[in-house]
């Protein structure tokens, strides 16, 4: 993955290139200019033998591994790549230290005359070393290389990874099994042809699933091959292949005719079936299809670890293949590891060794049976596990689990170069921990990972990669939001080893945690997880350091400050979650910083300081306790992300309202800006948000009716905008919103204010423009029946938050309302006593939670039409109503009400990770709501089995919650 390091670099020669004309149009010094001329000069012809580089790179990444002379060649590479950038750092941190009095920029200038000449010398120190490595090495011979890359390049063998398994250590497959042969074998009579697909992340066990139904069903078909494609195929390799495996002989083959009608005739009239193992790419299929008979009772199996791949199947015919159970992995462990004995049972002085190493495997049934026969050849004894497991915890994927590496570094190296780049960043989170989408993107983007492609956003660039990474199986997503996008993920510890290792090699970031070896040489980034101050002396070494990541609360700011002082050319410091107060002063000197998290710290101030940070493109200071900005802040005219969110405590009781804090009258300035939450509403600043035409999420708080003619055309003037909200003084005050007008681009709204009794009609008038208008949030707003009505014509929304919002007895959804909404919360309605559906209403509805609804004394009329209903809150409701619903455990009487909530299958929403007992009740911990999502659902739910009812396709699960629950309107499931 060297050659994402290069990327990186050419692209940062190119900024710095870009300077030299600017650079020479001011006044310069005689001495300096010539200087200045001879290392713009040098830095070109690194940037050219970088680039000749790059196309060297992509190619020896594929068998660096099998080649001694390569892998030496490029971690040299590496290396010199990494001693340009550092010149170049230091080039672009002198020529933008602006700072000081004119005597103090004289000063400076002279001084850097001699530091011009020197990074020269430098820069031609390095190319002659380069050039002497070269002579050591063939110079960038593609020819050779991409005839070596196409005979060696990954070509999955079925045997390899077969003979990992026996036929009674195959566990936890029989589901799938089932599934399979029906597929294949269920009605061959059919003449068409049908593709099944099977994929998952490396490791999961396709291979071993399709091979063991492939022996189950291969006699029921006249023709039956397994063909193992490789990752770099080449199509007429593939035909030769599959030609070679029907028995068609090369005198036929090489005859006048194309293999595709020879392989086609040869089929024709026959039932046959086709495993094509290991899929990385749906042109395979389209440029061998016309090989295949389309009307002939054919059958396909491809196993792919890609999603798009996985998608080639006929109709319904795909199965996913998650990480086994956690009973199906302790039965496999105990084969593997007890294969010897009869009763394959683990002794009971060994079970938590053995579950601290099933946990490391992580469900996958590849890296249990490598585990488990490392400790199948140790003596069964504590202390002989006990050093494996050390040996495990150090050593990564060196020798541990090697055969785990041949599975899966294959999804690493058909990783675009960019896409690498973004994949092992994901290494800087520890183990086990989320990381929500939002983050990553503004890390990525900050880092120069993400390239504008043609009319897309970085933004969106961005978002496209982390969907690339999860259809690859490379990243695991934990939650979705309500519209289907990505809100947190995961990496599968088992992937996080091999990318830690990946990463640690290839010198792209290392990890910390103050008891395991660390090496400062060339780190570029480093992730500091649970150390203490005194600890951190050991990293000061690591000079080379270009982004900084601290997962340690109690860091305090004196450990801080001395950390830091080493690192003058850092670009990223994340401090997400430290509890300090303030930030050091070295903070400030760190020109080439881009990115500033403070996210959930203490941080109170940001002194004037901050205006030395010019380059600084995100400051993240969100639920921090800044309650003001100081005015140099509108000089960072690079900054894209502003996140100046706080919440009020004791927000989280209801519906999360949050406040704005003060900015400095020239925020107009900052025209880079992409986001802008939250700020506090006043008259100069109003009147220069229109000038931040590029934002595409904006919040403002603490708005009065006077400022509403102001601030609605500033909107008018956001025409990028996809998330605005907006937040009034008080409940108590009016806003006058008819002239808003947002852009079409517009998919999130939130308004928290009374609304003007003409401002609902208008809006809703005005919104039903907006085609991408999915998530809609309005509080306070004083809604009736009829003012309710207009909302049902928004046909595009997937969720919809009322919170101590409507103030009407009814609340009535007719046939046609709403057909696309997933989600609906009604807060804080103090006179709502009947909500009816009727028939054809809400038909995607999944989540569905009335809260603070004390007149509310029946459920739902109608509920029972919802067929797509999971989750049904009822919060702060009549006691009428909670009386009829809440069931003694012992009870087997039902009444009316339940009847109307029906269940045939028992899809559980895991809250505890098992379902529930009938009638019991569950309290959700920590753990349970982290794996929600944050939602703080607390209190009582009551989950009732499918046996009582009758109609439903699926179960519903019913929370009858205790006035203690907690809720976020804007964040619901």
């Amino acid at each position: 993955m060297a050659e994402g390091v290069v990327a990186l670099l050419i692209a940062k020669l190119g900024f710095a290139l870009a300077k030299e004309a600017a650079t020479f149009g001011a006044s310069l010094l005689c001495n300096e200019a010539s200087a200045l001329r001879g290392l713009f000069g040098e830095i070109r012809e690194a940037k050219e033998e970088l680039e000749s580089m790059h196309a060297y790179l992509q190619g020896a990444e594929r068998f660096k591994d099998t080649d001694e002379t390569t892998r030496i060649f490029v971690n040299k590479i590496r290396g010199f790549a990494f001693e340009i950038e550092d010149v170049v750092d230091e080039f672009t941190y002198k020529l933008e230290d602006k700072h000081g009095g004119f005597t103090k920029k004289m000063k400076k200038r002279v001084k850097h005359i001699k530091a011009w000449h020197r990074l020269t010398q430098k820069l031609q120190d390095i190319k002659g070393r380069l050039q002497s490595a070269d002579r050591r090495k063939v110079r960038y011979n593609m020819r050779e290389m991409d005839r070596e890359g196409r005979n060696g390049g990954h070509s999955g063998s079925a045997d390899h990874s077969l003979n990992l398994v026996r036929g009674e250590d195959l566990v936890g497959i029989e589901k799938n099994k089932d599934k399979l042969m029906h597929w294949l074998v269920g009605d061959l009579e059919e003449p068409r042809s049908k593709i099944a697909t099977i994929w998952g992340m490396g490791g999961v066990g396709k291979t071993t699933l399709v091979h063991h139904v492939y022996k189950a069903v291969k006699m029921d078909f006249n023709i039956s091959v397994w063909i193992s494609v490789s990752s770099s195929y080449q199509v007429e390799d593939l035909l030769k292949k599959i030609a070679s495996e029907l028995g068609i002989t090369n005198s036929v083959a090489n005859e006048n005719r194309s293999l595709v009608e020879v392989i086609h005739n040869h089929l024709e009239g026959s039932n046959y079936l086709i495993i094509l193992d290991d899929v990385w790419n749906v042109d395979v299929w389209f440029k061998i299809r016309n090989a295949f008979p389309a009307e002939s009772s054919g059958r396909f199996v491809i196993t792919t670890r890609i999603q798009e791949v996985a998608l080639l199947a006929t109709k319904s015919c795909t199965i996913k293949l998650e990480p086994l159970e956690r009973d199906y992995a302790w039965q496999l462990f105990c084969n593997e590891v007890f294969w010897n004995n009869d009763n394959k049972t683990c002794p009971d002085e060994l079970e938590n060794l053995a579950q601290m190493f099933l946990n490391k495997c992580g469900g996958l049934p590849i890296a249990i049976a490598c585990v488990g026969r490392l400790l199948s050849c140790r003596h069964p004894t504590y202390s002989q596990w006990e050093s494996l497991y050390e040996e495990l915890e150090s050593q990564l994927s060196n020798n541990v689990i090697v055969d785990v590496n041949t599975v899966l570094k294959v999804s690493l190296e058909d990783l675009p170069t960019d896409l690498k780049n973004c994949f092992l960043h994901c290494t800087i989170f520890p183990e086990g921990r989320l990381f929500g989408r939002k983050r990553l993107i503004r890390h990525w983007i900050a880092a120069g990972f993400i390239k504008e492609a043609g009319s897309k956003s970085l933004e969106e660039v961005a978002e496209g990669y982390i969907y690339e990474l999860v259809n690859r199986s490379l990243l695991q997503v934990v939650q979705r939001n309500s519209y289907g996008r990505v809100r947190r993920c995961r990496m599968h510890d088992i992937i996080r080893v091999l990318a830690l290792a990946k990463s640690e090699e290839e010198s792209f970031c290392q990890y910390y945690n103050g008891s395991r070896p660390f090496s400062t040489e060339n780190t570029r980034r480093l992730s500091i997880q649970g150390t203490n101050g005194e600890q951190l002396t050991i990293l000061s070494s690591a000079t080379s350091l270009r982004s900084l990541h601290v997962f340690d609360s109690h860091l305090r700011t004196d450990s801080l400050e001395a950390f830091l002082k080493p690192f003058s050319l850092l670009s990223t410091l994340d401090l997400q979650g430290v509890q300090i107060k303030r930030l050091p002063k070295m903070v400030f000197n760190l020109f080439n910083l881009r990115f500033l998290g403070l996210r959930d710290t203490h941080i109170e101030y940001l002194p004037k300081e901050i205006g030395r940070l010019q380059n600084l493109e995100v400051l993240d200071a969100c639920k921090a306790m800044l309650s003001a900005l100081p005015v140099e802040v509108a000089t960072l005219r690079k900054l894209k992300y502003l996140f100046v969110i706080t919440v009020p405590a004791g927000a989280y009781g209801r519906f999360v309202v949050f406040d704005g804090i003060q900015v400095p009258k020239g925020i107009g300035n900052l025209t880079d800006l992409l986001a802008l939450q939250y700020i506090e509403a006043n008259s100069e600043v109003l009147c220069q948000l229109g000038c931040l035409t590029k934002l595409r999420t904006f919040g403002i708080s603490k708005v009065r009716s006077g400022h509403c003619a102001d601030l609605c055309g500033a909107i008018t003037k956001m025409v990028h905008l996809v998330h605005v909200g907006i937040f009034a003084l008080d409940q108590r005050e009016v806003l006058q919103l008819e002239a808003l007008h947002l852009p079409p681009t517009v998919s999130k709204v939130e308004i928290y204010a009374q609304l003007d009794e003409r401002t609902l009609p208008q809006f809703v008038s005005s919104s039903s423009k907006l085609i991408n208008l999915t998530d809609l949030a309005l509080c306070w707003s004083k809604l009736y029946e009829d003012s309710f009505a207009c909302l049902l014509g928004l046909h595009g929304l997937v969720k919809l938050v009322l919170g101590t919002a409507y103030d009407g007895k009814e609340l009535h959804f007719h046939a046609t309302s709403l057909p696309k909404l997933k989600a609906l919360g009604i807060w804080g309605a103090p006179n709502l006593n009947r909500v009816a559906i009727e028939q054809g209403a809400m038909e995607n509805i999944v989540d569905l939670i009335l809260r603070d609804c004390p007149a509310l004394d029946d459920l739902p009329h109608g509920i029972e039409h919802l067929r797509t209903l999971e989750y049904l809150e009822l919060h702060n409701i009549s006691e009428e109503l909670t009386r009829k619903l809440q069931i003694n455990e012992e009870s087997k009487e039902r009444d009316d009400d339940w009847m109307k909530i029906n269940h045939e299958q028992r899809r559980w929403r895991k809250w505890r990770g098992e379902p529930a007992k009938p009638g019991s009740s569950q309290v959700m911990g920590e753990e349970e709501r982290e794996r929600e999502g944050g939602n703080e659902r607390k209190g009582k739910a009551y989950i009732f089995p499918s046996s009582m009812f009758a109609a439903w396709k699926n179960s519903v699960q019913l929370a009858v919650i205790g006035g203690d629950g907690l809720g976020d309107s804007t964040h619901f499931h």
